[in-house]
């Protein structure tokens, strides 16, 4: 459907039910209701003025500071590099700084006001342009309207952090140092066992000394549903996503630091479904699958888009065990393109995501082009200290198709690094599909509510693949990753 269509729908859709819901009526004599204080927050300012005075109740006052240091070797900075063990410089290590704060207000409770300012800087990174730094801009700034305790409609309009399922497909990459955000327009339906939201937007290009804007070529829509009644005790989510990019959009804004899609129009049909906490006695399950259909533009060529991504997972805590230990199975696919002179583009596209907890911590791998089985085991030998190790196993869903990083082109997709030397990466069919294996350790240690520290080191074992692919430029090594993390809320 015409992105001006959807636009004008939604606005016509939002604003009769905003009216509708204007026009209730009121019992004779109703007072009216004192400013509520919003959701308590794990912050140190916010509860200390409001223990100060009521007067602060509907206020919601704060930010966060956050540091991290990082030392990447043989991989993780520049994909094309990633794995090579003579010939470039692989290796990274940086100081990543973001400052978060924000004031919100709700005077009533079908009424907040909220806007948030954040600063990314970096010292010692090496990739050129700094990917990482964003001098202080508009992170968020939304209206909401509406109470779903009185109403079952609520609306949330202007620069917001959107979030749905794990993250697979729509997130705000908070790992990252510079979140992501959009302009949109959100409207939700609620009940006690039912929600439907109906969104559509930009997604917000950070561009470093400059205001922050969406792209106004690329836009995104659409409807996720989640219900705990459909099934007893687990929480089901069915969506329908759209992406349309215009040809404009791969060039609409100078100085990005994300990737600029190519021109497009995509369609995402999924579910997902996941166990209810505490429901299956230790026991927890989940399953998304998402296929996409439509159509897009690789290297010129517009091409029909037919693609498939699905994970399934399960795990079991031991709940009266020292520690509550955890061990969990799960197992990630999405599929990559088998012919580039078909006139079909298979490659899964992932949308907006946030991969980093997803497919590897060190961040070499997204939902594009792989099997993916991982082990994960976690343990809280401290009520404050959570200990997790995870292992990840590697494979092309294709090897007709790119080695994808977490984000951006494949792998070699762009030519050699250097003028004149043999290919290497690239579409590989004559080699074997194993890309490798990788060991995850992390540890996080909450200091309090407002204050956290996190640590962890990750290696990349090289398979086949990577040493075929490789062995025309000097051969490959593998990888490491180490950081280190604090995290201070006020």
């Amino acid at each position: 459907m015409d992105t001006k269509i959807w636009s004008s729908l939604g606005t016509l859709v939002l604003g009769s039910l905003l009216a509708r819901a204007a026009e209730q009526p009121q019992p004779p004599g109703t007072p009216a209701a004192p400013p509520a204080a919003p959701a308590a927050s794990p912050t140190l300012l916010n509860n200390w003025l409001r223990e100060q005075s009521s007067l602060f109740n509907p206020w919601d006052i704060g930010g966060q500071f956050r540091a991290r240091y990082e030392i990447k070797e043989d991989a993780g900075s520049f994909p094309n590099r990633d794995f090579r063990r003579e010939g470039v410089d692989n290796d990274n290590s940086y100081l990543l700084l973001r400052e978060k704060i924000h004031l919100g207000y709700t005077p009533k409770p079908w009424l907040t006001v909220f806007a948030e300012g954040r600063d990314s800087s970096t010292t010692g990174d090496d990739r050129d342009p700094n990917v990482e730094a964003d001098q202080f801009d508009l992170h968020q700034a939304f209206l909401r309207l509406g109470s779903a305790k009185k109403f079952p409609i609520t609306a949330k309009v202007g620069r917001q952090e959107m979030i749905y399922g794990e993250e697979r497909l729509i997130g705000n990459g908070d790992w990252g140092n510079i979140p992501r955000a959009f302009d949109a327009a959100k409207l939700r339906y609620e009940t006690d066992n039912l929600w439907v939201d109906a969104f559509c937007g930009r997604v917000v290009l950070p561009v470093n000394h400059h205001f922050n804007m969406p792209n106004d070529y690329d836009w995104f829509s659409g409807l996720y549903a989640s219900s705990t009644a459909l099934v007893p005790k687990q929480e089901t989510q069915l969506y329908l996503l759209s992406r349309n990019s215009s040809p404009q959009a791969a060039a609409a804004v100078t100085g990005a630091l994300v990737g600029l899609p190519t021109a497009r129009d995509i369609v995402t049909l999924g579910m997902r479904v996941k166990s209810l906490p505490g429901q299956w006695r230790g026991w927890d399950y989940a399953v998304e699958i998402a296929g996409q259909f439509g159509s897009i533009d690789v290297s010129g060529r517009r091409l029909d888009h037919e693609a498939l991504a699905a994970t399934v997972s399960g795990g079991y805590t031991w709940t009266k065990a020292f520690g509550s230990p955890r061990v969990g199975l799960e197992y990630n696919f999405s599929s990559g393109d088998h012919d580039p002179n078909d006139g079909k583009n298979q490659t899964f596209d992932p949308l907006f995501p946030t991969n980093h907890r997803l497919y590897g911590y060190m961040d070499l791998v997204g939902w594009r082009n792989i099997h993916n089985p991982r082990l994960s085991t976690a343990i809280k030998p401290l009520p404050p200290l959570l200990l997790t190790v995870d292992y990840h196993l590697f494979w092309l869903a294709d090897n007709h198709d790119f080695f994808y990083p977490e984000s951006g082109p494949g792998r070699g997709a762009n030519g050699p690094i250097n003028p004149g030397e043999p290919a290497s990466y690239g579409r590989n069919p004559q080699f074997g599909s194993f890309l490798g294996s990788e060991i995850d350790l992390d540890a996080t240690y909450s200091i309090a509510p407002w204050a956290v520290v996190r640590t962890g080191y990750g290696h990349f074992f090289v398979g086949d693949y990577v040493r075929n692919s490789l062995s025309s430029v000097g051969g490959a090594t593998g990888a490491d990753w180490f950081y280190v993390q604090t995290t201070f809320s006020f």
